[in-house]
């Protein structure tokens, strides 16, 4: 049995450049749980904390860490130990209140996002949605499902014809434009997905006449990659192509893809209430290895 901390238990500590290695690990523990933390630590350790975009917070404040916190464009607290869970959470709600509400969403594994949550409820502004449910997928083996040949790479040079599909899918899924005030910091991102090689598409050409307009009938991007996990997000058919199954054969190119290249298990997390999106999931191959949270600003 492991000895509790003997100091520090009530606080989280900011950590620094040197404490990243003992911040991964506790990601390690369970690394498709921890993905998106673990992938900006990952960047920060190569680049920098400042490139990373975030702080992060360990706990406890004294002793070795057994739980971390990404403070950054989303709040992501990572606690292995369920016996650790209610010091720990209660811990990252202090240094959130310190800091105030500076991210777009809390999320990660269910029980330590929804206890940050409702320990931060009465001190933030109302969440805009609270996604209780999101079962967490992951595949370690080739797809059950034949890959669709025509998913492939986006090119840097197709920019401008994968952008407005990321924006499609963002607006259908959270609500709102992410470009509806400027989007360079979103357009950045899509175009660094297409160029670190995580962006797949599947275009099409909408009708047969000489001036057809070629646009993406299927979409997806490895959003966080770290620990040999390849979570997947942004998942988009065009409504024109739906029905067609290519949800389920594109997902499977993008798993068969990412297997061969990037890391050895694939992992997304989808809506609860989608069960349609989950069952197309489970016949590519995915099965379910926990449950996410997200609570949205």
């Amino acid at each position: 049995m492991r000895p509790p901390a003997t100091t520090g238990l009530r606080e989280a500590r900011l950590l620094g450049p040197a404490d990243l290695p003992a911040a991964l690990a506790v990601c390690a523990a369970d690394p498709v749980a921890a993905v998106l933390a673990a992938g900006r630590l990952e960047i920060a350790t190569r680049a920098g904390l400042g490139a990373a975009g975030g702080q992060v917070w360990g706990w406890p404040a004294g002793g070795p860490l057994r739980a971390v916190c990404w403070s950054g464009a989303n709040l992501v607290p990572v606690v292995p130990d369920p016996a650790d869970l209610s010091e720990a959470i209660d811990a990252f709600a202090r240094a959130a209140r310190r800091q105030g509400r500076r991210s777009s969403s809390i999320v990660g594994s269910s029980g330590a996002a929804l206890g940050l949550w409702h320990r931060l409820e009465a001190h933030w502004p109302p969440a805009r949605e609270v996604r209780a449910h999101q079962p967490s997928l992951a595949i370690d083996r080739d797809p059950d499902v034949e890959p669709d040949p025509r998913v492939r790479l986006s090119r840097p040079d197709e920019l401008a014809l994968v952008l407005p599909a990321c924006v499609a899918m963002f607006t259908e899924e959270v609500g709102y434009s992410p470009v509806a005030g400027g989007g360079t910091a979103y357009r950045e991102r899509v175009r660094s997905l297409i160029e670190e090689r995580r962006s797949y598409v599947r275009l099409e050409r909408a009708d047969d006449g000489p001036d057809a307009e070629t646009l993406v009938g299927f979409k997806a991007e490895l959003g966080a990659v770290a620990l040999g996990v390849a979570q997947v997000q942004g998942v988009w058919v065009d409504p024109r192509y739906r029905g067609r199954g290519w949800s389920e054969t594109g997902m499977a190119a993008v798993v068969a893809d990412a297997r061969a290249r990037v890391a050895p298990v694939v992992s997304l997390y989808v809506n609860g209430y989608n069960s349609r999106a989950l069952r197309s999931y489970l016949r590519v191959g995915f099965e379910q290895v926990g449950t996410y949270a997200t609570v949205l600003f």
